[in-house]
């Protein structure tokens, strides 16, 4: 079983991976269409990152497919190949973020997702102009069917799009 310790020296050499055509299409296929289709309930969030954000447009909805061993939707079971194919050891949270277009790429405040050494996935769902910028300054772009694998206790930012109604991912904090 891994520690913490040996998450943190894993984490230290992995500074972020990214891989094209992630799943198989008939895999990626079933997700997009529960992700971009009308019977996922979605919940709105008043702030991506913080409370009180500057700006009015801060808002998202969000769908919480489990907090830790609690699977907290219906829908979870469409959503495990994404999870087996990551290879978590222990879930921490996998939701879903869906960021509606507001007009600008408006970029939201830098964030940690949790204060402990863990492993995180973003797998995108839809091609937009939004981005997530790592702590380093490294803007990886929304692709279909991508995946960002990286160390979520350091600080990174998301962005809304405009050239498509909604940015929509998967958020996986994983072990």
């Amino acid at each position: 079983m891994q520690t913490r310790t040996d998450i943190k020296r894993e984490l230290i050499h992995m500074q972020y991976e990214v891989i094209d055509n992630y799943l198989p299409q008939e895999q990626f296929e079933i997700i997009k269409n529960l992700m971009m289709g009308v019977d996922l309930p979605w919940y709105y969030n008043p702030d991506v990152a913080w409370p009180n954000e500057d700006y009015v447009n801060s808002m998202y909805f969000t769908h919480d497919f489990c907090k830790g061993a609690v699977v907290c939707s219906g829908f979870f079971n469409l959503i495990l190949p994404l999870i087996h194919k990551i290879e978590a050891k222990a879930l921490i949270r996998v939701k879903g973020n869906m960021y509606p277009n507001v007009g600008s790429l408006l970029e939201n405040d830098r964030h940690t997702d949790f204060d402990f050494a863990h492993k995180g996935a973003i797998f995108y769902i839809n091609t937009n102009n939004g981005l997530t910028t790592l702590e380093d300054g490294t803007k990886i772009e929304s692709v279909a069917n991508r995946v960002l694998l990286f160390d979520p206790s350091k600080p990174h930012h998301s962005t809304f799009c405009t050239d498509k109604k909604v940015r929509v991912n998967i958020n996986i904090n994983y072990f």
